[in-house]
């Protein structure tokens, strides 16, 4: 039997996972969490064969998260679910060490699919995203002419995170390690990246990716 811990903040969709694998042969929900902070603690109790990780959690940064879990528990192997898109979000995961990404929403055989691959040892990406991802491996084009969102590095995609969560510099230079003048830049070097006017675009911006998972062109 494998057995799979749910990571996300809202409790109807956990209670759909757990429905929807009940169903399917083979699988054991063996536990559940609400927050990072949850997630943490739990998983390495229960050393499940399957985290299901929702990356949007309201305590924690989704790559933060990522990787202090894999750092506790290396054996683990994970499949994000997000509300993001996955061009911008499936590459900085896999690098981080999830072996798949799936988008809410995503029809029940995708999902359990992508499940299976995973623990086959695989990794579950859309074609697209594997397209995407093996193309800047070559270096090919597709790779090298990233604009906007995409060409943030994966700290300053941290920290445009957490000023959609509200966060001032402070709070973000505390949460990532850094000074608050270093945070500074990166929402200078964001804003250039991503065609934003001033920090209250910036902050309108942010704050649309995390809610709604939307990333309308800043033009």
């Amino acid at each position: 039997m494998t057995t799979v811990f749910i990571v996300d903040d809202h409790s109807l969709l956990r209670d759909g996972l757990i429905h929807l694998l009940e169903g399917e042969e083979g699988f054991e929900v063996c536990g559940q969490a609400g927050t990072g902070g949850e997630a943490l603690a739990e998983i390495p109790k229960c050393r499940p064969d399957l985290v299901l990780l929702d990356m949007s959690l309201p305590d924690s940064n989704g790559l933060e998260l990522l990787k202090d879990l894999l750092a506790l528990c290396p054996e683990v192997r994970v499949l994000v679910l997000s509300v993001h898109d996955e061009a911008l979000y499936a590459e900085r995961v896999i690098r981080a060490g999830a072996r798949g990404y799936v988008m809410k929403g995503a029809p029940k055989s995708q999902l359990v699919g992508a499940m299976r691959r995973v623990l086959e040892g695989q990794i579950a990406l859309s074609v697209e995203a594997s397209s995407h991802i093996l193309g800047g491996l070559s270096g090919g084009g597709a790779h090298n002419s990233k604009t906007g969102m995409q060409s943030l590095t994966d700290r300053e995609f941290e920290v445009f995170e957490l000023i959609g969560r509200g966060g001032d510099a402070h709070e973000i230079g505390d949460k990532l390690g850094i000074s608050s003048r270093t945070v500074d830049a990166h929402r200078t070097h964001i804003r250039e990246k991503l065609g934003l006017a001033d920090s209250a675009e910036l902050m309108r911006y942010a704050v649309r990716w995390v809610e709604t998972g939307e990333h309308p062109d800043a033009g």
